[in-house]
């Protein structure tokens, strides 16, 4: 991961191409520490999450998964910072990789992004990311790419509220959100977000914990075992008909 700062921006970049960004616990890890360096530093104005190469996050990484409360853990970390967090994506957003996006406070992405829920065709469900995924899309869009696992593209996730804006250059449509940022005062915007992210946060207080729980359960299930081999053996699992 690398860290930057430019004028109140401190930037995350998100620098693991190789195996696209995927959730292992050391990268949780590593970005939950960047985030709680950001919050008592008093230059830092708002917080943007980024990546390089072709893929934001693919989602957990299967070979070296987090823990289940680490990851919601971190999420929790974002949707309750002091300071906001923005995201920038150009790439892909798998699973995971969707409750990171869902956490953030703004977020913006370019034409070559697409979205996935792909859980439930690895024998999985998106349990843990629901808590910010839920308050924030439209129930009928959830329900149809929670379950199909079907990509869909910026415009879409607009649509459906799970990113703030489609743009066809996303550095030109953060330019006026970062300026804003700017001119913000740091109370003035950590008492704005907490007015916004009121509600996500009643959610992990009520179900984070049932939902760690059931993410765990299904980590550790046949269908899982099954949906995970096929997916690093390149085959369909066996329940596709």
């Amino acid at each position: 991961m690398r860290t930057e700062h430019e004028r109140g921006i401190t930037t995350l970049t998100l620098d693991s191409p190789a195996n696209r960004n995927a959730l292992s616990a050391a990268l949780v890890a590593e970005l939950a520490a960047a985030l709680s360096a950001c919050d008592p530093t008093p230059t830092t104005r708002a917080i943007v999450l980024t990546h390089t190469g072709s893929t934001f996050c693919a989602g957990a990484d299967l070979k070296a998964p987090p823990d289940p409360a680490a990851f919601v853990a971190l999420l929790r970390t974002i949707v309750e910072h002091p300071k906001p967090v923005v995201a920038r994506v150009t790439g892909h957003v798998r699973a995971g990789g969707l409750g990171l996006l869902a956490a953030c406070d703004i977020s913006v992405a370019g034409p070559a992004a697409t979205f996935a829920f792909t859980e439930s065709r690895l024998g999985l469900a998106p349990a843990v990311i629901s808590l910010p995924v839920l308050p924030r899309m439209d129930p009928r869009a959830a329900a149809r790419y929670y379950l199909t696992g079907e990509r869909f593209d910026a415009h879409e996730a607009a649509r459906a509220g799970l990113i703030t804006e489609a743009a066809d250059d996303p550095n030109a449509a953060l330019a006026p959100i970062l300026s804003g940022l700017r001119r913000a005062s740091p109370k003035g915007l950590t008492a704005s977000k907490s007015l916004v992210t009121a509600t996500i946060l009643e959610n992990f207080d009520r179900h984070a914990e049932a939902l760690t729980a059931l993410s765990a359960s299904l980590f550790s299930s046949p269908d899982a075992h099954e949906g995970v081999t096929a997916f690093l053996e390149r085959r369909d699992p066996a329940w596709v008909l």
